[in-house]
């Protein structure tokens, strides 16, 4: 049966049930089963015909997996599949483990068994970078990438051990990354990459592709979620080179996550405990609140993220008291456990929405999923609640403010919290606007302020800080529209709210 005929039948099926009340409801049931139908069997054409003009075999599994994704987004909206509310429990203990109860280990035999995946698709327009976010320098020089590399670098140094450390690339970030790698040529590091699948935007009005041809634009496609690791670890032959290498665990993370390096307690615990999938969640805080968290369903663990959330109980989700956790991403996989299910086609992720506008004003779909929602599919997961140090995410300016200030030791690639700061909470940090970018921010800073003793700071407008600042308390800088406001050199504010203009003018 075609997945065309699928949509069809799931809604006359549905229609049927409805026939004798709502006779309104059935005509428009069938209207939207034949209209989905069709939209099936018009994409199957022009996903055959891009096959047909593409003698590259990866690129042609890509469009028919791109396909089942796109004729199960079909089925969904016929169903119209939402989660039942009420089911929706908070996790046992069982499901989530506190971290400070997993036992302390200093033996480093399980590192044989792991490789490091650092998930590398992303580029770092957001803070108005050219390029893969990863080549975003952040520390002393360092890139993401090199201070995850000096991480791993560092780990089998010490244990003896050979981790190998993988990225998985996007074709927007692939080409950058393998020039920037060559340098790490020389470390003691075994470096592997591949990409992540390319799936064509779908037009929001008709459903169908974007692209013409296998050689269209690259604006015309899109890398679909972390989700893809799977599919691609897969399809790409690394996750059987990684199990003929011995390797049985895989430590995967955002490469934007400085806090996200190997644990030995909890790759041991995985390990001793026969587990099979492991997310590390931490608390929420207000700003975590359209993180995906950990929810007990029909008696099973799974990830629910804001997208999946009904309109009525956005509020819920985002309440600190009712989803106290959120997941930061960092993801623990049996390789066997993960080649099973692979070959067994057992791997059917929530697919998550993303609408947006082309640079053309074209409104556009992308079926996208995410890395977590495979937590449902494996025997024996479960979540482990880690400390927030363990989620250090740099995602605008703000964020790279703190991790590039004294807020933080960097050590061995590592940042740790400085031990001089007497709270171990991070400051709230808000930039504005003109420090949006990154080549704004470094312009409007001739160093980092001291920040040991912040607890929240606030700029906005068109300010400028000279070196040697410190921040101490609540500080609130606002320059209004027209206004401008220096902050001299070696100034310190302590709880302190700067409006109107000054000016310091160098002589």
């Amino acid at each position: 049966m075609s997945p065309s005929t699928d949509v069809a039948m799931t809604n006359n099926r549905n229609s049927s049930m409805l026939d004798r009340h709502h006779p309104h409801t059935l005509s428009t049931l069938d209207f939207q089963g034949a209209s989905y139908a069709a939209a099936a069997k018009s994409v199957k054409s022009e996903l055959d015909q891009l096959k047909t003009e593409s003698k590259d075999k990866m690129f042609q599994s890509q469009m028919d997996a791109f396909y089942l994704l796109f004729t199960r987004f079909l089925d969904e909206r016929a169903k119209r599949c939402k989660l039942d509310w009420d089911k929706i429990q908070s996790p046992s203990p069982e499901q989530i483990v506190r971290y400070q109860d997993i036992p302390e280990c200093k033996a480093s035999q399980d590192l044989q068994k792991l490789a490091v995946l650092k998930l590398n698709g992303g580029l770092g327009t957001t803070m108005g970078c050219v390029g893969p976010k990863s080549a975003i320098e952040v520390r002393d020089g360092m890139s993401f990438l090199d201070l995850s590399v000096r991480q791993v670098e560092y780990l089998n140094k010490t244990y003896g051990a050979d981790v190998p450390f993988i990225l998985m690339n996007s074709f927007n970030t692939d080409e950058e990354t393998k020039r920037i790698v060559k340098k790490y040529e020389r470390h003691s590091v075994t470096l592997r990459t591949f990409n992540q699948s390319k799936y064509p935007r779908i037009k929001k009005e008709s459903f169908l592709p974007v692209p013409r041809s296998p050689d269209s634009p690259i604006d015309e496609w899109y890398p679909p979620g972390h989700g893809d690791l799977y599919e691609s670890l897969y399809q790409s032959g690394v996750l059987d080179e990684l199990l003929a290498s011995g390797k049985e665990y895989l430590f995967v993370s955002n490469v934007d996550n400085l806090g996200a390096t190997v644990d030995l307690n909890i790759l041991h615990y995985m390990v001793e405990e026969d587990t099979d999938f492991i997310m590390e969640v931490t608390d929420k805080t207000r700003a975590d609140i359209k993180g995906g968290t950990l929810i007990d369903y029909d008696g099973k663990i799974r990830l629910l993220e804001i997208a999946q959330v009904p309109d009525e109980h956005v509020e819920d989700f985002k309440s600190i008291k009712k989803f106290n956790i959120f997941n930061t991403n960092n993801i623990w996989i049996n390789l066997r456990a993960l080649k099973r299910l692979m070959d067994q086609d057992n791997m059917d992720l929530e697919i998550i929405v993303n609408n947006k506008t082309t640079d053309s004003g074209q409104k556009v779909i992308q079926l996208e999923t995410a890395v977590g929602a495979a937590i449902k599919h494996f025997g024996n997961a479960r979540g482990v609640n880690v400390p927030r140090s363990r989620f250090l995410p740099v995602k605008s300016t703000s964020d790279l403010f703190l991790v590039t200030s004294d807020l933080y030791k960097l050590v061995h690639g590592q940042l740790t919290m400085n031990p001089q700061r007497m709270f171990h909470t991070v400051p709230l940090v808000k930039l504005g606007d003109e420090f949006k970018k990154v080549n704004n921010f470094l312009s409007r800073l001739k160093t980092i302020p001291h920040i040991l003793e912040l607890d929240h700071l606030t700029v906005t407008g068109d300010v400028v800080f000279g070196s040697n600042v410190t921040l101490k308390g609540t500080v609130i800088i606002v320059a209004n529209h027209g206004e401008h406001i220096d902050i001299p050199s070696g100034a310190v504010l302590e709880n302190k709210i700067v409006t109107g203009c000054l000016r310091i003018l160098d002589h």
